[in-house]
């Protein structure tokens, strides 16, 4: 059986997040997204084995073809920068994380409308300004809330941040918190932004007691990407 320690793995997760939940004093309820980009279908079955209904996947073409052998049914995330050319597969998601510039907002839009279903999505923010990501500055939120506020085909869930890999305490801690006020920007404009999708395998705890209520976690379940 692959993965055989992940339901020990899984429920040491559990005790960390509430535990840091406890700590950080928001309350929330916390969504484990099980991040399965570069291992095959089996470590889908295996989170859902576990009791891991949320997967999460990089790239539409890697995360297609296990939707195609993968019966159980579990709610796929798309948590990586998406292409404009991809984005007729967003039906196939349950969520997008990385809404993270205004023209694919307008691509995503179209597709929404024309399944007459808007697209569940995340706007993504660069809170300490790291030239090697997307999303939107600080500068951009309130402008970027107003306007998609009027653009149909989205759903404006909340916002999604990644802090630096490497990062002390207290940077890790600024980003956090800066997304958190992302999210504030964003219902101030109408929406119902709130989801809070931040901090990954090496930083998730500081996450959540800053309000994370979504965790993106794949090193700590499954070990080291395959190369």
């Amino acid at each position: 059986m692959p993965f055989p320690d992940l339901p020990d793995r899984l429920r040491d997760v559990r005790d960390r997040i509430d535990a840091a939940i406890r700590r950080g004093g928001h309350g929330q309820a916390v969504t484990i997204v099980a991040v399965t980009k570069t291992h095959g279908p089996d470590a889908v079955q295996a989170a859902w084995n576990a009791g891991l209904g949320d997967v999460g996947e990089n790239r539409v073409q890697e995360a297609v073809p296990k939707m195609d052998v993968i019966s159980a049914p579990v709610r796929w995330h798309l948590i990586g920068h998406l292409q404009r050319n991809k984005v007729k597969a967003l039906p196939r998601f349950e969520l997008l994380h990385s809404l993270d510039s205004s023209r694919l907002a307008d691509a995503v839009g179209e597709v929404g409308l024309a399944a007459e279903h808007p697209i569940n999505a995340l706007v993504q923010v660069n809170v300490v300004g790291e030239e090697t990501k997307g999303g939107f500055s600080r500068e951009q939120w309130s402008g970027e809330a107003e306007r998609l506020h009027g653009l149909g085909g989205i759903r404006v869930r909340g916002v999604m941040t990644m802090a630096p890999l490497v990062a002390d305490e207290r940077t890790l801690r600024l980003a956090f918190a800066g997304a958190r006020e992302a999210g504030d920007v964003f219902r101030a404009a109408g929406h119902a932004a709130t989801e809070l999708s931040m901090g990954m395998s090496n930083d998730y705890e500081v996450a959540v007691e800053e309000g994370a209520t979504i965790v993106r976690l794949g090193t700590v379940f499954f070990g080291a990407r395959p190369a």
